[in-house]
């Protein structure tokens, strides 16, 4: 089903915090999603999260948490304390880590959404062959969908082109977040499976997710403007 108030999250995947800081200034209000990543998060910790939440952005912190329950539900705990609104785990660490994530959740940060990852847009089939996974990344998305979110998952990260069969069979409610976006004109760059931010929106994703489109663009407010404008 379509999504009228699809948003927008800027993966602000550069190098330095003085990178990330000065294009968010150029951004200013044009966007009020930022998607920080392993790599700015490992170099700048906690504190980083905070200094982007400050300035007026909803964070999504996507770290894809993938280890033992308890770890994971430790790691939870403690990403309670900052102002994160979405956060990524791996569907595929499975259901008792998901179950002992989402617990800490509900302790600690109800407020907090848990989102699992389930085949990353950067594999295809042959890839998940690869690694003995001979179901096609459709069939493995709805796997480990129908595994999240029975065991306590708020939503869902996945490729565009996976929407359609998902709100097929989980309705409405789950929050579902795609990469993978691309407007057109665009590079793909190392994705594999995309769709433009309108193709996505109409078929029901909750927010996208756009990096170099905006992030190498002359003008990255205007482009900001320009993806929004598409969803609208």
């Amino acid at each position: 089903m379509p999504k009228d108030n699809c948003q927008l999250i800027l993966a602000l995947d550069l190098e330095t915090r003085a990178d990330a800081l000065a294009m968010l200034e150029r951004l200013g209000d044009s966007l009020g999603w930022v998607k920080i990543g392993l790599q700015l998060f490992t170099a700048y910790g906690p504190d980083f999260v905070r200094e982007v939440a400050d300035k007026g952005y909803h964070v999504f912190l996507d770290l894809k948490l993938h280890d033992i329950p308890n770890t994971v539900a430790k790691a939870v705990q403690s990403i309670s304390q900052l102002p994160v609104d979405l956060l990524t785990l791996h569907g595929s660490g499975g259901a008792e880590m998901i179950e002992w994530a989402n617990r800490a959740r509900n302790e600690y940060a109800p407020s907090m959404n848990l989102l699992a990852v389930t085949v990353l847009t950067s594999m295809d089939a042959p890839q998940l062959r690869s690694l003995n996974v001979n179901a096609s990344p459709e069939e493995q998305v709805r796997h480990l969908a129908k595994l999240s979110l029975g065991a306590g998952a708020q939503g869902l990260v996945c490729s565009s082109l996976e929407l359609a069969p998902l709100r097929a069979s989980f309705g409405d409610d789950p929050i579902i977040v795609t990469p993978g976006i691309r407007p057109k004109g665009s590079s793909a760059d190392e994705q594999k499976r995309i769709m433009t931010p309108a193709d996505a929106a109409a078929a029901g994703s909750d927010f996208i997710v756009v990096g170099r489109p905006i992030l190498k663009a002359a003008d990255p407010a205007e482009a900001a403007r320009a993806i929004q404008a598409e969803l609208a």
